[in-house]
């Protein structure tokens, strides 16, 4: 019985395959190439996509690509809007077969007496010639590591993914058979042999330790120790991603995903609704030593975030949701839990940053760049760097953005980004070392100064006299912005004040000054964060200290009339003051009152500006004697 007719054509339809979400069918029609979606109406995307007619298509779930092949001899790449990613050079005979793996980073070219095995991005790892005639379909291996080819004369071809490498500081590995592994370590030239009882699967090297998983097991190595191997039996055996941490990995297979320690103790199992595991890749989860990030599939506005810890959902159970899809997403690796940050990637390609803990208050999501193709946290420090348009950025703080915006320009690191050709991809960014891939699969080992990453342990081990003499001796102006923006982060202005005055910001060397003049602690922490431009957090200080005078004037020198007149009302105190500086603006401008509130609670009031100012003065003259007192009762304590 024929349920429904997808689509009617004079030409022959040699291949299909389904979108990542079901939702939509690729088919071929000569040399078109045409994505259907099954809703009635909807918009259908046809584009030319070959010479000559298409035999052979595939659409991976995992990293949404498409694959096409054609009678030109050409293999091609598109995404799903039908952009070409990575065309190939015209082959000697039509490419009868193409095929993803599993996973979305490789995929196999069949064609007459030829076997290619290519990365995601369209190189090419390696060609075999066996004598087969064209081969007409591959089919892969559920966990990703053998194919089976139909071939033209009867036969059906079998191959074995091998010889991956891993890299991490001076080791390399290299699966060299289907169980057997070879570790080198190039300070020494030390080789060691590792055997597995199984297949090897999935593996990654990272904070010094070498995670494999095998069909039925899973091997924990430390760089110190290839001889015990830590083994534990998995749920399943088809592992499709391991992600590590400094303290834990995450893997991640069909069932779900599991957070192991380093000692093969499982942590946690993070769920939630709708979750597939089978789509989720290393840009779409992300894990630090506190937190495990997940783009939702369903809807790509959302990340989630949980406890590593627990698996639960983080702070008070908020998603993270943005404007627009996101297509990339990385966690920060040092520092404490509530500093934890995350950055990602828009389908806009703009880099955005914000905070991971999320407490009833909205928390910002700030953009950081344009045009970012693909970025990386360092494992050392809290330092990112990205690939935009024609440049390689490095972002030395970025938590610049949520202490001072102004001088975050200062605090980058730009070089020149041409010589990685079109769609380069950071592969890793170890201590001072970023490695990049080229689109024809060659690596590029970039290294950036150690000064920042020197810095930021400085900082983090409150040496502030140390980070100023590094500066010193450094002598660029990177690192004072980087100094200035970490020391106002962590409230020691002595130092900012240094940093500030290196980098010429004497206006904010100004405002420093007058922020060490002020009378109490509760007036210095809010002009602290007036300084970062947090004014509602600093008016709430100002309100819990009784500060209200404070609080007012605060929104009188930024110009906020409405919310000083409010607080001043609902306060009972101060409205004459609030009045007289409204009436003093508005004068300087020429201007007229038109506020209805201004207006009503100015009706009949004489100004009288010498009794406003002893009432000012009244204020300060309080403020001083309270911070007095406590100051007083505090050195008491101490004697008791």
């Amino acid at each position: 019985m024929l349920r429904s007719t997808l689509a009617q054509q004079g030409t022959p339809v040699y291949s299909v395959a389904w979108g990542p979400d079901s939702e939509k069918v690729l088919y071929t029609a000569g040399k078109q190439l045409i994505i259907k979606p099954l809703q009635p109406n909807a918009k259908v995307l046809q584009w030319k996509a070959h010479d000559g007619i298409i035999l052979k298509v595939d659409w991976n779930s995992v990293n949404d690509l498409i694959l096409s092949a054609g009678e030109d001899c050409k293999y091609k790449v598109w995404d799903s809007d039908g952009r070409p990613l990575y065309s190939s050079q015209p082959h000697e005979h039509p490419i009868t077969s193409v095929a993803w793996a599993p996973d979305g980073e490789l995929f196999a070219v069949g064609s007459f007496h030829t076997l290619r095995l290519c990365d995601k991005t369209g190189w090419s790892y390696a060609l075999e010639k066996p004598s087969t005639g064209s081969i007409f379909n591959i089919a892969w291996s559920v966990d990703g590591t053998q194919i089976a080819g139909a071939c033209g004369n009867g036969h059906v071809v079998f191959a074995h993914v091998v010889e991956q490498r891993w890299e991490w500081k001076n080791f390399q590995v290299t699966l060299t058979k289907r169980r057997t592994m070879q570790v080198r370590n190039v300070l020494n030239d030390a080789v060691d042999l590792l055997e597995f009882r199984d297949r090897v699967i999935k593996a990654s090297l990272n904070y010094a330790h070498l995670v494999v998983s095998t069909s039925l097991q899973c091997y924990v190595f430390s760089t110190k120790n290839w001889n015990t191997p830590l083994i534990f039996d998995l749920k399943e055996g088809t592992v499709s991603l391991i992600l590590q941490a400094e303290r834990h990995f995450l893997l991640l297979d069909g069932g779900g995903i599991y957070l192991y320690s380093y000692e093969g103790r499982f942590i946690s199992s993070p769920k939630f609704p709708g979750m597939r595991t089978d789509i989720l890749n290393a840009q779409t989860v992300s894990l630090s030593n506190d937190t495990i990030a997940i783009k939702d599939k369903a809807d790509e506005k959302i990340i989630f975030l949980f406890e590593a810890s627990t698996g639960k959902p983080l702070g008070d159970g908020k998603l993270l949701s943005h404007k627009s899809e996101v297509l990339e997403i990385a966690l920060d690796q040092k520092g404490l839990t509530n500093d934890r940050k995350i950055a990602f990637i828009d389908k806009n390609r703009d880099l955005y940053i914000t905070s991971v803990k999320r407490f009833g208050k909205e928390e910002q999501i700030i953009k950081l760049g344009t045009m970012v193709h693909t970025l990386a946290w360092s494992d050392t420090c809290n330092i990112l760097c990205g690939l935009q348009d024609t440049r390689f950025t490095v972002w030395y703080y970025p938590n610049t953005v949520y202490v001072d915006r102004d001088i975050l320009p200062k605090t980058l690191f730009e070089r020149d980004a041409s010589e990685f050709s079109k769609n380069p991809h950071i592969v890793s960014f170890v201590g001072n070392q970023v490695t990049i891939r080229r689109a024809d699969g060659s690596l590029v080992h970039i290294s950036i100064s150690p000064y920042p990453a020197i810095l930021h342990e400085y900082v983090s081990s409150s040496k502030w006299e140390d980070a100023v003499r590094l500066c010193r001796f450094v002598k660029e102006q990177t690192m004072w912005a980087c100094l200035a923006a970490m020391a106002v982060a962590n409230r020691d202005m002595t130092t900012a004040e240094i940093a500030y005055a290196a980098i010429g910001e004497i206006d904010k060397v100004q405002y420093i000054n007058f922020i060490k003049d002020l009378p109490s602690k509760e007036s210095k922490m809010a002009h602290i964060l007036m300084f970062s431009g947090n004014m509602q957090e600093a008016e709430i200080i100002l309100l819990q200290a009784g500060l209200v005078y404070q609080a007012i004037q605060i929104n009188i020198n930024l110009y906020n009339w409405e919310r000083a007149l409010e607080l001043a009302v609902k306060y009972k105190t101060h409205v004459d003051t609030v009045l007289a500086y409204r009436q003093k603006f508005l004068e300087t401008f020429g201007k007229q009152e038109t506020n209805k509130r201004y207006v009503q609670y100015g009706e009949g009031l004489q100004i009288d500006w010498e009794k406003i100012k002893a009432k000012i003065e009244m204020e300060v003259a309080k403020e001083r004697e309270r911070s007095s007192s406590n100051q007083s009762s505090q050195n008491t304590g101490l004697k008791h």
